[in-house]
């Protein structure tokens, strides 16, 4: 006796044979829009480049004036690849009666990586002034003239690290084997504090604001006529000093910044420091800047 199938099973035997077909499709990727017919991500950017240029009230380093309290034009240019990184930045000067001496370029490099919690920077800094000839200078307890050159070279480690959400501490040394002037060894100590602060609205954009401070020690380190130079020619008073200071930076519209910081020094030149030409007490700058 023959067994009917009934008329629905062929259809649905049928149905089931496609399912299982396109599963098995799916399974192999094969179907349109796949994970396989995804392309690839870009490959990741190694080096970037950025460039700064800022308006500042005064240049001002380690507490004292180098634009003999005038306003200053800055700027410079970074590359950073995986840990390496490279700069220079320039900005105009100011001393006075020393001909020659009215730009500064800096020249760095170094490489920054983490350990743990503790972020290092390790570097090199090289202080050119293009434009500036070697000056006679004396010191104190030497009647001998020596030709100072003032370009310089630093070496630098730093570490920093988060002691809480958005805080940072960091301590940074600078040593120069023939600082400025022809003042031999010259060893400078910074600590650093930084603490950001809750994004806020204001006058339609977005503020990002930020409190720092910084407090520095500079010492002369090399023979008696050296750090007689060091006085007499970098401080004016001693071969050693303190410097510090304390600002507010606020960045908005993502590439610019405004900094007001208070400057401050323990240099007691009562004949020069509260005069325009390297001027070393307590001042206000302000700094407009911009980084692409």
């Amino acid at each position: 006796m023959k067994v009917r199938i009934p008329a629905l099973v062929a259809p649905t035997a049928a149905a089931i044979a496609l399912a299982f077909v396109a599963g098995t499709a799916h399974a192999d990727g094969m179907r349109r829009g796949s994970v396989k017919d995804v392309p690839p991500p870009p490959p990741q950017e190694r080096c970037k480049l950025s460039a700064n240029i800022g308006l500042a009230t005064e240049y001002v380093f380690r507490g004292i004036s180098q634009t003999s309290e005038g306003p200053a034009v800055q700027g410079g240019f970074d590359a950073t690849c995986g840990m390496f990184y490279a700069g220079v930045w320039a900005s105009n000067l100011d001393w006075g009666a020393i001909e020659g001496t009215s730009i500064e370029m800096d020249w760095y490099a170094g490489v920054k990586f983490n350990t743990g919690r503790i972020a290092w920077d390790l570097g090199v800094i090289y202080y050119s002034y293009p434009r500036g000839a070697d000056v006679a200078v004396v010191s104190l307890t030497d009647p001998t003239v020596v030709n100072a050159e003032f370009n310089y070279v630093e070496l630098k480690v730093g570490a920093s690290a988060e002691l809480w959400k958005d805080g940072t501490l960091g301590v940074t040394g600078f040593f120069s084997p023939d600082y400025q002037y022809e003042t031999g060894n010259v060893w400078t100590v910074e600590g650093t504090f930084t603490q950001n602060l809750p994004k806020f609205m204001a006058f339609g954009r977005e503020w990002s604001p930020s409190v720092s401070a910084l407090i520095g020690y500079q010492a002369a380190t090399g023979n008696d006529n050296e750090k007689a130079r060091y006085a007499a020619n970098v401080t004016g008073d001693d071969d050693h000093y303190v410097y510090w200071n304390a600002g507010l930076t606020l960045g908005f519209l993502e590439k610019w910044s405004i900094d007001l910081r208070y400057w401050d020094t323990n240099i007691d030149r009562a004949d020069n420091c509260k005069g325009p030409l390297f001027a070393c007490d307590e001042r206000f700058v302000a700094t407009l800047k911009f980084t692409y």
